[in-house]
């Protein structure tokens, strides 16, 4: 069974301690911490010690997605804490101001491919640039981004076997013509397929679909429908 749990950020928005209350005695193993929004993000770091997390086996990160230049210093520093506990930190690529500022961060920095709405990242070509700017960095693959960039699955195809090496984590959602998430619908389900084989079982799958409780076995069976782990190609 593939690993398979939540981002805290699509659970409860900006608020992590309700995300994980929400969490706590499913028996999910993995999570993504959400610190979308740059006022998220000192506060998720004074909590971490304190917070209980003994039910995961997969924790990564998220970096804020937009902060201002004068602040990048004090955020990788401030992120530096959470490379150093072996946890991926997820970051978007337009959202780096100087690379090597970045690259003390090693192999925890964990790049995102983008969607229609980003300068930067959104193809394996562009992609590309950024790794070899960051080479010791690994990949986290939104695979419904990869999907609204095209509708094919060719990108998504060429973004799996450019990086399959980096590959660390996956994104799930279906994202929408106004880039929100959304649940998976049939057709992204059937699209989201045409790629399963190239992501490898033991490879955590963060859903990022707004989902409650009631709901959370439901998605993650619509999440392995979509991405079976052994599928005829």
């Amino acid at each position: 069974m593939r690993p398979i749990g939540f981002s805290t950020g699509a659970l409860a928005y900006g608020d992590f301690q309700r995300a994980l209350e929400m969490l706590s005695g499913t028996g999910i193993e993995v999570l993504e911490l959400s610190a979308l929004r740059d006022v998220e993000l000192m506060p998720l770091l004074a909590a971490i010690n304190e917070l209980n997390l003994s039910q995961f086996r997969y924790i990564s990160v998220h970096a804020p997605s937009f902060f201002r230049r004068e602040h990048e210093p004090e955020i990788v520093n401030a992120l530096a804490s959470i490379s150093e506990r072996g946890w991926p930190v997820i970051v978007h690529p337009d959202a780096i101001y100087e690379y090597t500022r970045w690259r003390s961060l090693g192999g925890e920095l964990c790049v995102e491919n983008m969607d229609k709405r980003k300068p930067i990242g959104r193809s394996a070509d562009e992609l590309n640039r950024v790794f070899d700017e960051l080479p010791e960095a690994s990949f986290c693959f939104d695979i419904g981004h990869a999907r609204q960039i095209d509708s094919t699955m060719i990108e998504a195809y060429l973004l799996l076997t450019s990086f399959r090496d980096k590959l660390r984590q996956v994104h799930v959602s279906e994202v929408n013509t106004s880039s929100k998430h959304d649940v998976l619908s049939y057709t992204s389900i059937l699209a989201f397929r045409k790629v399963a084989h190239l992501i490898p079982a033991d490879i955590p799958l963060i859903l990022e679909t707004p989902t409650v409780p009631k709901d959370f076995e439901a998605e993650i069976d619509r999440v392995r429908e979509a991405l079976p782990i052994c599928i005829a190609v």
